[in-house]
């Protein structure tokens, strides 16, 4: 039988970083890693094998370089049970591995609803963090045109860009009123609407999917509202759920929305085994509610608290609530958001403002590459807490919206964003004198005066 003091099952993001973050509190522990895939994907990037990229071999970790630096082991092979009472593992093969710690990285899957009729034809595809997989369904697009998306979350939204970038004719098909609507609030959404549709993809929203029709191959799409669209493929995105199978064999408790129960510290019912990242349970930060929200950067977030507190607990070191920051690209436009929307927000009884302001995000505004920067910020009228916020732009958006994470976090108030002390550089970010974070929480303020 083997033996390792720290066994991390799932080699993605979240396993990684487990190992390598408890590797650094833990010198002296040996570490091993066992994962099913040879290579394994930069989880955001997958949407851009299929256009910019134009391979998977772009968008590889190079984990094992990491590991073999650090002193972690690394097995490829597949857990398919655990023993908690003798604390070991085994393996597909029959390999029993026996651990002091374990962490669960074990991810997600895509789903797709059993009643939906046709799912199981030839060209009908999911998006799984799968190479081998994925590799094949970029194979078989070569010789399809007319490609159905279905779901317009942000591997969606930004599949079905990346896939109009290669020519092909994409319709994209939502049930929900606008894109990207479980992050953004509809006038938000409504700006991504417009530019991914001026990129030449056609939205269908408000109606879904009903049925895919095909001998068995695929050959055509039906929406909620009957109309029948043509497709050479469906691609399904319409979200995903964790990979929890193991916990039949561990005892360990699932949560509510069928994730792995977690503590602060990231540990199951079991406090010898941890779970971080699409498998394990969150909070809203805001809400305080479950969440459903699957983010390499939450995932990441997570893998660190577990790797710094398996061994001896770090009360200062702990996550009290998943912020959910987002971000995504269509054509040049960027869009960000953090915290609650201003609809959800107000579905859960907050009394609150909303200050908006748009600017430019370099100065002056006449030079070269300059965009228009928006932020809006969801406010809480009685204390002035910053609740959530959503920003559109230029690239800035991207450490923008983390900014705003941070404030989030901290639950600073617009009174603390009208003094931050900021760096301005002509070319890099907007002016001092407006700069469209500080000037939005300006209007709340005055808001809030009123």
């Amino acid at each position: 039988m083997r033996k390792t003091d720290v066994l991390v099952v799932g080699g993605c993001a979240a396993g990684i970083v487990a190992a390598t973050t408890g590797k650094s509190n833990n010198p002296d522990k040996s570490f091993l890693v066992v994962r099913k895939e040879e290579k394994v994907l930069v989880p955001c990037g997958i949407p851009y094998i299929f256009g910019s990229l134009e391979s998977s071999d772009k968008n590889v970790i190079p984990a094992e370089a990491l590991f073999e630096r650090m002193g972690i082991d690394l097995l490829i092979g597949e857990v398919i049970s655990i023993d908690k009472d003798n604390k070991t593992c085994q393996m597909a093969d029959g390999e029993i591995i026996g651990y002091d710690k374990l962490v669960l990285a074990t991810g997600s899957t895509p789903s797709v609803p059993q009643w939906l009729k046709g799912r199981d034809l030839e060209n009908v595809f999911v998006v799984p963090k799968d190479k081998v997989y994925l590799d094949r369904v970029l194979d078989n697009l070569n010789g399809c045109n007319k490609v159905v998306v279905v779901g317009a979350g942000f591997i969606g939204v930004e599949l079905s860009d990346e896939l109009k970038k290669k020519g092909k004719d994409v319709v994209l098909v939502e049930l929900m009123d606008h894109i990207l609507g479980m992050a953004f609030d509809q006038d938000i959404a409504i700006r991504a609407q417009g530019e991914l549709e001026s990129r030449g993809v056609t939205l269908k929203l408000g109606s879904g999917i009903k049925e895919i029709q095909g001998d068995g191959k695929v050959s055509s799409v039906v929406l909620g509202n009957g109309e029948t669209l043509d497709a050479d493929a469906v691609i399904l995105s319409m979200g995903y759920r964790p990979n929890i199978e193991l916990a039949k064999t561990a005892d360990v408790r699932i949560s509510k929305l069928g994730f792995f129960a977690v503590d602060e510290y990231m540990r199951t019912d079991e406090p010898d085994i941890f779970a971080v990242g699409d498998c394990a349970e969150k909070r809203d930060c805001i809400t305080h509610k479950d969440s459903p929200v699957m983010l390499a950067s939450v995932a990441c977030a997570e893998a660190r608290v577990a790797g710094m507190n398996l061994y001896k607990l770090s009360t200062l070191k702990t996550i009290h609530g998943t912020i959910a920051i987002f971000a995504t690209v269509v054509g040049d436009i960027a869009f960000g958001a953090a915290g609650v929307t201003e609809k959800i927000a107000q579905q859960e009884g907050f009394d609150i403002i909303v200050g908006e302001f748009e600017g430019v995000d370099k100065h002056p505004g006449s030079l070269e590459g300059t965009s228009k920067q928006l932020v809006k910020l969801i406010v809480s009228r009685e204390s002035g807490v910053v609740l959530g916020g959503e920003i559109v732009g230029g690239q800035s958006v991207g450490e923008l919206i983390n900014v705003l994470g941070v404030a989030i976090q901290n639950a600073m108030t617009v009174y603390s964003l009208l003094t931050l002390q900021i760096g301005t550089h002509p070319l890099l970010t907007a002016a001092p004198t407006a700069y469209p974070l500080i000037k939005a929480a300006e209007v709340a303020m005055r808001k809030l005066q009123k």
